[in-house]
């Protein structure tokens, strides 16, 4: 039985993930690769975030999207999971929405994190 968890995200975009995770300090490998759970059972990703204790957590496409992999019980983020995925999924929506706003032509013209965790951005575009 596989000790790996596989939770669903909204997450469609891997080069928008990568940004999301740089802008979060998070190191992260974009290369098909194993990671390895418990009794050394393997799980093939399209990104790796490696741990410490040598446990890397990742994502893969499940068909409609990226999913976070990982065998919980040796999880060693600086945050719990859920905190994890939520800071994830949000500089993932702001990283798609500032790239895919400047192929339509728009300009970022502040970007602002707010106290409670929100994030404003106000773009806009000449024409």
């Amino acid at each position: 039985m596989s000790h790996f968890s596989h939770i669903k995200t909204r997450i469609q975009n891997l080069e928008y993930l990568e940004k999301a995770l740089n802008k979060l300090q998070i190191n992260c490998q974009r290369k098909q690769q194993q990671i390895v759970g418990y009794k050394k059972e393997t799980f093939n990703v399209s990104l790796s975030i490696p741990q410490p204790n040598g446990y890397d957590i990742g994502f893969n496409w499940n068909g409609s999207e990226y999913e976070l992999v990982a065998d919980l019980s040796f999880w060693q983020q600086q945050w719990s999971l859920e905190t994890f995925l939520d800071r994830v999924s949000q500089a993932y929506a702001s990283e798609t929405i500032l790239n895919e706003s400047t192929k339509q032509g728009f300009q970022t013209v502040n970007q602002k994190n707010n106290i409670d965790g929100s994030v404003t951005l106000v773009l806009e575009r000449w024409k």
